[in-house]
Protein backbone atom coordinates (compact mmCIF):
# COMPACT_ATOMS: atom_id res chain seq x y z
CA UNK A 1 0.00 0.00 0.00
CA UNK A 2 1.12 3.48 -1.22
CA UNK A 3 1.57 6.36 1.39
CA UNK A 4 -0.21 8.56 -1.17
CA UNK A 5 -3.12 5.50 -1.30
CA UNK A 6 -2.97 5.41 2.50
CA UNK A 7 -3.53 9.15 2.82
CA UNK A 8 -6.21 8.79 0.52
CA UNK A 9 -7.94 6.48 3.03
CA UNK A 10 -7.79 8.73 5.92
CA UNK A 11 -9.40 11.54 3.89
CA UNK A 12 -11.91 9.20 2.76
CA UNK A 13 -12.31 7.32 6.36
CA UNK A 14 -12.28 10.45 8.33
CA UNK A 15 -15.82 10.77 9.04
CA UNK A 16 -15.36 7.72 11.70
CA UNK A 17 -12.73 9.43 13.64
CA UNK A 18 -12.63 12.56 15.00
CA UNK A 19 -9.35 13.86 13.00
CA UNK A 20 -8.16 14.36 9.70
CA UNK A 21 -5.38 16.91 10.18
CA UNK A 22 -3.01 14.20 7.97
CA UNK A 23 -4.90 14.73 5.14
CA UNK A 24 -4.36 18.43 5.15
CA UNK A 25 -0.81 17.93 5.86
CA UNK A 26 0.01 15.95 3.26
CA UNK A 27 -3.14 16.41 0.98
CA UNK A 28 -2.26 14.97 -2.92
CA UNK A 29 -4.17 18.08 -4.13
CA UNK A 30 -1.47 20.28 -3.41
CA UNK A 31 1.42 17.96 -4.78
CA UNK A 32 -0.53 17.96 -7.86
CA UNK A 33 -1.09 21.49 -8.02
CA UNK A 34 2.42 22.23 -7.03
CA UNK A 35 3.34 19.80 -10.08
CA UNK A 36 1.03 21.75 -12.18
CA UNK A 37 2.10 24.76 -11.69
CA UNK A 38 6.10 23.92 -12.01
CA UNK A 39 4.70 22.36 -15.67
CA UNK A 40 6.34 18.98 -14.62
CA UNK A 41 4.52 16.14 -16.46
CA UNK A 42 3.23 13.34 -14.76
CA UNK A 43 3.72 9.53 -16.33
CA UNK A 44 1.67 7.20 -14.54
CA UNK A 45 3.35 4.47 -16.71
CA UNK A 46 6.85 5.28 -15.13
CA UNK A 47 7.61 3.14 -12.11
CA UNK A 48 8.39 6.75 -10.50
CA UNK A 49 6.03 9.01 -11.73
CA UNK A 50 6.47 12.74 -9.99
CA UNK A 51 3.78 12.71 -7.05
CA UNK A 52 5.98 9.48 -6.10
CA UNK A 53 9.01 11.50 -6.39
CA UNK A 54 8.21 14.37 -4.22
CA UNK A 55 8.06 11.65 -1.12
CA UNK A 56 11.16 10.32 -1.93
CA UNK A 57 13.01 13.96 -1.83
CA UNK A 58 11.06 14.06 1.40
CA UNK A 59 12.20 11.32 2.45
CA UNK A 60 15.96 12.37 2.10
CA UNK A 61 15.61 14.82 4.85
CA UNK A 62 13.71 12.55 7.25
CA UNK A 63 16.00 9.26 6.63
CA UNK A 64 19.31 10.80 6.50
CA UNK A 65 21.28 7.61 6.97
CA UNK A 66 19.86 6.12 4.21
CA UNK A 67 20.87 6.00 0.15
CA UNK A 68 18.52 7.02 -2.49
CA UNK A 69 17.77 3.35 -3.57
CA UNK A 70 17.15 2.59 0.20
CA UNK A 71 14.31 5.45 0.73
CA UNK A 72 12.24 4.28 -2.59
CA UNK A 73 11.49 0.82 -0.75
CA UNK A 74 11.93 2.00 2.70
CA UNK A 75 8.84 4.40 1.98
CA UNK A 76 7.07 2.10 -0.97
CA UNK A 77 6.86 4.68 -3.30
CA UNK A 78 7.21 2.46 -6.52
CA UNK A 79 4.00 1.39 -8.66
CA UNK A 80 3.81 -2.17 -9.22
CA UNK A 81 5.69 -4.18 -11.88
CA UNK A 82 7.47 -6.97 -12.88
CA UNK A 83 10.57 -6.33 -10.46
CA UNK A 84 10.16 -5.53 -7.21
CA UNK A 85 12.82 -2.91 -7.62
CA UNK A 86 14.30 -0.04 -9.70
CA UNK A 87 17.89 0.99 -10.34
CA UNK A 88 19.58 3.95 -8.25
CA UNK A 89 20.43 5.74 -12.08
CA UNK A 90 16.36 5.74 -12.77
CA UNK A 91 16.03 7.13 -9.77
CA UNK A 92 18.21 9.82 -10.31
CA UNK A 93 16.70 10.61 -13.40
CA UNK A 94 13.25 10.77 -11.83
CA UNK A 95 14.82 13.74 -9.36
CA UNK A 96 16.06 15.74 -12.38
CA UNK A 97 12.89 15.36 -14.49
CA UNK A 98 10.96 16.97 -11.27
CA UNK A 99 13.51 19.22 -10.85
CA UNK A 100 13.50 21.63 -7.85
CA UNK A 101 10.98 24.52 -9.03
CA UNK A 102 8.10 22.04 -8.45
CA UNK A 103 9.29 21.61 -4.69
CA UNK A 104 9.33 25.00 -3.88
CA UNK A 105 6.15 25.99 -5.36
CA UNK A 106 4.64 23.02 -3.32
CA UNK A 107 6.69 24.29 0.00
CA UNK A 108 5.02 27.57 -0.67
CA UNK A 109 1.27 26.26 -1.28
CA UNK A 110 1.67 24.06 1.92
CA UNK A 111 3.55 26.80 4.25
CA UNK A 112 0.37 29.14 3.14
CA UNK A 113 -2.30 26.51 3.85
CA UNK A 114 -0.60 25.37 7.16
CA UNK A 115 -0.07 29.03 8.76
CA UNK A 116 -3.94 29.29 7.49
CA UNK A 117 -4.67 26.56 9.49
CA UNK A 118 -2.81 27.07 12.79
CA UNK A 119 -4.56 28.84 15.00
CA UNK A 120 -1.27 31.34 16.06
CA UNK A 121 -1.20 33.40 19.15
CA UNK A 122 -0.94 37.17 18.64
CA UNK A 123 0.45 40.07 20.35
CA UNK A 124 -1.81 42.78 19.88
CA UNK A 125 -3.61 41.82 16.84
CA UNK A 126 -0.23 41.20 15.33
CA UNK A 127 1.09 37.74 14.38
CA UNK A 128 4.50 37.37 15.18
CA UNK A 129 7.23 36.91 12.69
CA UNK A 130 11.48 36.50 12.57
CA UNK A 131 13.92 36.60 9.55
CA UNK A 132 17.46 35.53 9.89
CA UNK A 133 19.59 33.55 7.75
CA UNK A 134 21.42 30.33 7.86
CA UNK A 135 24.47 28.47 5.77
CA UNK A 136 24.36 25.21 4.36
CA UNK A 137 27.31 23.37 2.96
CA UNK A 138 26.86 21.64 -0.35
CA UNK A 139 29.54 18.41 -1.84
CA UNK A 140 32.57 20.04 -3.33
CA UNK A 141 31.78 19.44 -7.13
CA UNK A 142 32.78 20.58 -9.94
CA UNK A 143 29.44 22.08 -10.84
CA UNK A 144 28.63 23.52 -7.09
CA UNK A 145 31.58 25.14 -7.31
CA UNK A 146 30.66 27.08 -10.52
CA UNK A 147 27.64 27.78 -8.93
CA UNK A 148 28.18 28.14 -5.21
CA UNK A 149 30.78 30.74 -3.77
CA UNK A 150 32.84 29.66 -0.70
CA UNK A 151 33.63 31.70 2.27
CA UNK A 152 36.90 33.58 2.93
CA UNK A 153 38.61 34.83 5.92
CA UNK A 154 42.35 35.31 7.54
CA UNK A 155 42.60 31.40 7.12
CA UNK A 156 41.73 31.24 4.14
CA UNK A 157 38.95 30.06 1.72
CA UNK A 158 36.39 27.41 3.12
CA UNK A 159 36.65 23.38 1.68
CA UNK A 160 32.97 23.30 0.85
CA UNK A 161 30.94 25.46 -1.63
CA UNK A 162 27.95 27.22 0.57
CA UNK A 163 24.55 28.38 0.15
CA UNK A 164 22.74 31.20 2.55
CA UNK A 165 19.33 30.86 3.08
CA UNK A 166 17.14 33.42 4.53
CA UNK A 167 13.63 32.10 6.23
CA UNK A 168 10.93 33.72 7.82
CA UNK A 169 9.11 31.86 10.92
CA UNK A 170 6.30 31.87 12.74
CA UNK A 171 7.71 32.50 16.08
CA UNK A 172 5.48 30.86 18.25
CA UNK A 173 5.14 27.47 16.03
CA UNK A 174 7.94 27.76 14.31
CA UNK A 175 6.04 27.35 11.08
CA UNK A 176 8.08 28.22 8.19
CA UNK A 177 6.07 30.85 5.61
CA UNK A 178 8.79 31.70 3.40
CA UNK A 179 12.37 31.41 2.20
CA UNK A 180 14.67 32.57 -0.25
CA UNK A 181 18.35 31.10 -1.05
CA UNK A 182 21.16 31.53 -3.25
CA UNK A 183 24.97 31.27 -3.37
CA UNK A 184 26.63 32.72 0.01
CA UNK A 185 27.90 35.76 -1.62
CA UNK A 186 24.91 36.87 -2.00
CA UNK A 187 23.47 39.73 0.82
CA UNK A 188 21.17 38.54 3.12
CA UNK A 189 19.13 41.49 2.74
CA UNK A 190 18.78 40.77 -0.77
CA UNK A 191 17.22 37.68 -0.30
CA UNK A 192 14.87 38.88 2.55
CA UNK A 193 13.46 41.26 0.05
CA UNK A 194 12.33 38.41 -2.03
CA UNK A 195 10.24 37.80 1.64
CA UNK A 196 8.10 40.85 1.46
CA UNK A 197 5.12 39.35 -0.92
CA UNK A 198 5.50 36.36 1.69
CA UNK A 199 4.69 38.55 4.73
CA UNK A 200 0.94 38.71 5.92
CA UNK A 201 -0.79 41.81 6.84
CA UNK A 202 -1.23 42.08 10.54
CA UNK A 203 2.14 41.47 11.46
CA UNK A 204 5.21 42.29 13.11
CA UNK A 205 8.45 41.08 12.11
CA UNK A 206 11.73 40.84 14.54
CA UNK A 207 15.25 41.55 12.58
CA UNK A 208 18.42 41.22 13.62
CA UNK A 209 20.25 44.13 13.68
CA UNK A 210 22.34 42.81 10.92
CA UNK A 211 19.28 43.71 8.53
CA UNK A 212 18.73 47.45 9.33
CA UNK A 213 18.23 49.14 6.30
CA UNK A 214 15.71 51.96 5.72
CA UNK A 215 14.66 50.74 2.20
CA UNK A 216 14.21 47.54 3.06
CA UNK A 217 12.51 48.19 6.19
CA UNK A 218 10.14 50.98 4.32
CA UNK A 219 9.25 48.26 1.73
CA UNK A 220 8.15 46.00 4.65
CA UNK A 221 5.90 48.57 6.26
CA UNK A 222 4.58 49.95 3.27
CA UNK A 223 3.33 46.57 1.23
CA UNK A 224 1.01 46.02 2.92
CA UNK A 225 -1.79 46.36 5.83
CA UNK A 226 -0.22 46.69 9.34
CA UNK A 227 2.92 45.41 8.42
CA UNK A 228 5.50 46.29 11.33
CA UNK A 229 8.86 45.51 11.77
CA UNK A 230 11.16 45.61 14.76
CA UNK A 231 15.29 45.59 15.41
CA UNK A 232 18.15 46.42 17.73
CA UNK A 233 19.53 49.95 17.12
CA UNK A 234 22.79 49.97 15.52
CA UNK A 235 25.80 51.65 17.09
CA UNK A 236 26.30 55.50 15.77
CA UNK A 237 23.04 55.63 13.99
CA UNK A 238 21.71 59.15 13.62
CA UNK A 239 18.57 60.12 14.03
CA UNK A 240 16.28 63.17 15.24
CA UNK A 241 13.92 62.79 17.93
CA UNK A 242 10.62 64.50 17.46
CA UNK A 243 8.80 64.03 20.53
CA UNK A 244 8.91 62.26 23.99
CA UNK A 245 5.88 59.50 24.07
CA UNK A 246 6.72 58.28 27.71
CA UNK A 247 10.02 57.81 30.05
CA UNK A 248 12.71 56.37 27.44
CA UNK A 249 10.25 56.41 25.53
CA UNK A 250 10.67 58.77 21.27
CA UNK A 251 9.69 58.88 18.61
CA UNK A 252 12.30 59.42 15.68
CA UNK A 253 13.42 60.83 12.62
CA UNK A 254 15.54 58.66 10.43
CA UNK A 255 17.46 59.98 6.97
CA UNK A 256 17.61 58.03 4.41
CA UNK A 257 20.99 57.47 1.90
CA UNK A 258 20.92 59.00 -1.54
CA UNK A 259 22.18 55.15 -2.13
CA UNK A 260 19.41 53.22 -0.30
CA UNK A 261 16.52 56.34 -2.20
CA UNK A 262 17.89 55.24 -5.87
CA UNK A 263 17.54 51.61 -5.04
CA UNK A 264 14.17 51.99 -3.59
CA UNK A 265 12.18 53.95 -5.91
CA UNK A 266 9.27 55.06 -3.34
CA UNK A 267 12.16 55.89 -0.48
CA UNK A 268 10.93 58.90 1.17
CA UNK A 269 13.69 61.19 2.15
CA UNK A 270 13.02 60.82 5.83
CA UNK A 271 10.98 57.86 7.50
CA UNK A 272 9.47 57.68 11.39
CA UNK A 273 9.58 55.26 14.08
CA UNK A 274 9.67 54.47 17.65
CA UNK A 275 12.94 54.50 19.65
CA UNK A 276 12.73 52.19 23.35
CA UNK A 277 15.27 51.85 25.63
CA UNK A 278 15.18 49.60 28.73
CA UNK A 279 18.35 48.51 31.06
CA UNK A 280 18.08 44.82 31.25
CA UNK A 281 20.45 42.88 33.41
CA UNK A 282 22.82 46.73 33.24
CA UNK A 283 22.88 46.93 30.24
CA UNK A 284 21.26 49.69 27.85
CA UNK A 285 18.79 48.30 25.28
CA UNK A 286 17.55 50.09 22.19
CA UNK A 287 14.97 49.26 20.14
CA UNK A 288 13.89 50.60 17.08
CA UNK A 289 10.36 49.66 15.54
CA UNK A 290 7.35 50.79 13.20
CA UNK A 291 5.08 50.76 16.00
CA UNK A 292 4.53 54.18 16.62
CA UNK A 293 1.11 53.87 18.15
CA UNK A 294 1.72 54.20 22.14
CA UNK A 295 -1.81 53.89 22.63
CA UNK A 296 -2.04 50.42 21.14
CA UNK A 297 1.78 49.39 21.49
CA UNK A 298 2.71 49.88 25.09
CA UNK A 299 6.19 50.36 25.72
CA UNK A 300 6.65 47.95 28.30
CA UNK A 301 5.96 44.45 26.24
CA UNK A 302 8.18 45.82 22.95
CA UNK A 303 11.65 45.44 24.07
CA UNK A 304 10.87 42.50 25.80
CA UNK A 305 9.44 41.42 22.41
CA UNK A 306 13.15 41.21 20.38
CA UNK A 307 13.99 38.31 22.84
CA UNK A 308 10.95 36.43 20.69
CA UNK A 309 13.84 36.05 17.94
CA UNK A 310 15.61 33.65 19.54
CA UNK A 311 12.89 31.12 18.33
CA UNK A 312 14.21 30.91 14.76
CA UNK A 313 17.72 30.44 15.76
CA UNK A 314 15.75 27.76 17.78
CA UNK A 315 14.22 26.29 14.53
CA UNK A 316 17.82 26.65 12.72
CA UNK A 317 19.18 24.21 15.15
CA UNK A 318 15.98 21.72 15.24
CA UNK A 319 16.48 21.38 11.14
CA UNK A 320 20.40 20.80 11.55
CA UNK A 321 20.59 19.22 14.52
CA UNK A 322 17.91 16.99 14.91
CA UNK A 323 16.14 16.31 11.32
CA UNK A 324 19.52 16.44 9.58
CA UNK A 325 21.26 14.92 12.08
CA UNK A 326 24.33 16.86 12.20
CA UNK A 327 25.21 16.21 8.34
CA UNK A 328 25.62 20.09 7.53
CA UNK A 329 26.82 18.74 3.75
CA UNK A 330 23.91 18.42 1.59
CA UNK A 331 24.04 15.04 -0.68
CA UNK A 332 23.09 16.74 -4.03
CA UNK A 333 26.15 17.36 -6.41
CA UNK A 334 24.43 19.13 -8.76
CA UNK A 335 23.11 22.60 -8.51
CA UNK A 336 19.84 22.06 -9.46
CA UNK A 337 19.26 19.19 -7.22
CA UNK A 338 21.11 21.22 -4.36
CA UNK A 339 18.30 23.67 -4.46
CA UNK A 340 15.44 20.57 -4.49
CA UNK A 341 16.99 18.88 -1.62
CA UNK A 342 16.67 21.95 0.30
CA UNK A 343 13.48 22.66 -0.59
CA UNK A 344 12.80 19.13 0.38
CA UNK A 345 14.47 19.96 3.95
CA UNK A 346 12.21 23.12 4.75
CA UNK A 347 9.03 20.94 3.00
CA UNK A 348 9.97 18.43 5.55
CA UNK A 349 10.34 20.04 8.53
CA UNK A 350 7.44 22.15 7.85
CA UNK A 351 5.67 19.07 8.28
CA UNK A 352 6.45 17.60 11.50
CA UNK A 353 6.38 21.56 12.65
CA UNK A 354 2.44 21.56 11.89
CA UNK A 355 1.53 18.07 12.92
CA UNK A 356 2.97 19.14 16.23
CA UNK A 357 0.77 22.63 16.09
CA UNK A 358 -1.73 20.18 15.92
CA UNK A 359 -0.51 17.72 18.88
CA UNK A 360 -0.10 21.37 20.92
CA UNK A 361 -4.01 21.78 19.77
CA UNK A 362 -5.08 19.11 21.11
CA UNK A 363 -3.24 19.48 24.99
CA UNK A 364 -5.68 22.79 25.37
CA UNK A 365 -5.29 26.37 24.35
CA UNK A 366 -2.50 26.99 26.97
CA UNK A 367 0.04 25.25 25.55
CA UNK A 368 2.81 26.32 22.24
CA UNK A 369 3.94 23.99 19.90
CA UNK A 370 7.63 25.50 21.07
CA UNK A 371 6.59 23.39 24.34
CA UNK A 372 6.98 20.16 23.05
CA UNK A 373 9.92 18.55 22.09
CA UNK A 374 10.85 18.61 18.70
CA UNK A 375 13.56 15.97 18.86
CA UNK A 376 11.40 13.22 20.23
CA UNK A 377 7.81 14.57 18.49
CA UNK A 378 10.12 14.23 14.83
CA UNK A 379 11.01 11.04 15.87
CA UNK A 380 7.49 9.59 16.92
CA UNK A 381 5.94 11.05 13.56
CA UNK A 382 8.59 9.98 11.28
CA UNK A 383 8.24 6.05 12.58
CA UNK A 384 4.21 6.63 12.02
CA UNK A 385 4.97 7.95 8.57
CA UNK A 386 7.21 5.63 7.63
CA UNK A 387 5.05 2.22 8.82
CA UNK A 388 2.48 3.35 7.23
CA UNK A 389 2.96 1.77 3.42
CA UNK A 390 2.87 -1.58 5.88
CA UNK A 391 -0.83 -0.46 7.76
CA UNK A 392 -4.07 -2.02 6.49
CA UNK A 393 -6.42 0.58 5.23
CA UNK A 394 -8.82 0.20 7.91
CA UNK A 395 -6.15 0.74 10.73
CA UNK A 396 -4.57 4.53 8.78
CA UNK A 397 -7.28 6.69 11.10
CA UNK A 398 -6.56 4.59 14.45
CA UNK A 399 -2.14 5.23 13.64
CA UNK A 400 -2.92 9.09 12.44
CA UNK A 401 -4.89 9.35 15.97
CA UNK A 402 -1.94 7.75 17.69
CA UNK A 403 -0.03 10.89 16.96
CA UNK A 404 -1.58 13.27 18.94
CA UNK A 405 -2.80 10.56 22.05
CA UNK A 406 1.00 10.81 22.45
CA UNK A 407 1.15 14.80 22.92
CA UNK A 408 1.14 14.94 26.46
CA UNK A 409 4.56 12.71 26.64
CA UNK A 410 6.51 15.44 24.25
CA UNK A 411 5.77 18.05 26.33
CA UNK A 412 8.70 19.79 28.01
CA UNK A 413 9.61 21.56 30.96
CA UNK A 414 9.60 25.75 31.93
CA UNK A 415 12.24 27.05 30.03
CA UNK A 416 15.21 28.54 32.63
CA UNK A 417 16.23 31.69 32.61
CA UNK A 418 19.41 31.73 32.24
CA UNK A 419 22.26 34.16 31.12
CA UNK A 420 26.23 33.20 29.20
CA UNK A 421 27.80 36.91 29.09
CA UNK A 422 29.69 36.94 25.97
CA UNK A 423 33.68 36.75 26.65
CA UNK A 424 36.62 37.70 24.33
CA UNK A 425 38.12 34.77 22.66
CA UNK A 426 41.68 34.72 21.43
CA UNK A 427 41.46 35.23 17.97
CA UNK A 428 42.89 31.27 15.98
CA UNK A 429 46.61 32.03 14.74
CA UNK A 430 47.40 31.36 10.99
CA UNK A 431 50.49 29.75 11.80
CA UNK A 432 51.11 27.06 14.92
CA UNK A 433 52.34 28.58 18.48
CA UNK A 434 56.05 27.02 19.13
CA UNK A 435 55.72 25.82 22.56
CA UNK A 436 58.66 26.83 24.80
CA UNK A 437 60.58 23.96 27.26
CA UNK A 438 61.38 24.28 30.51
CA UNK A 439 64.74 25.53 30.27
CA UNK A 440 63.16 28.60 28.12
CA UNK A 441 60.96 29.54 30.69
CA UNK A 442 63.41 30.32 33.65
Amino acid sequence: MHISQALETVLVNSHTVDFDSLSDVLDPGLIETGLSIAGVSTIRTRRLPMEQMVWAVLGMALFRNMSIKQLVSQMDILLPGKVPYVAPSAVVQARQRLGYEAIEHIFNLTAGHWNQQADHPNWCGLTLLGVDGVVFRTEDTPENSAAFARTKSHTGEACYPQIRMVCQMELTSHLLTASRFDSVDTNEMILAEDLIPHTSDNSLTIFDKGFYSLGLLYKWQSTGEQRHWLLPLKKHTQYEVIRSLGKQDQLVRLTTTPQSRKKFADLPHTIEARLLTKTIKDKEVKILCSLVDPMRFPAADIVDLYSTRWEIELGFREIKQSMLQNTYTLRSRKPDMVKQELWGVLLAYNLIRYQMVLMAASLGKDITPSQLSFKESASYIVFQLATLPYVAPGRVPRVVMNITEMASYFLLPGRRERCYPRCIKSSKQKYPVRKKNAGQLN
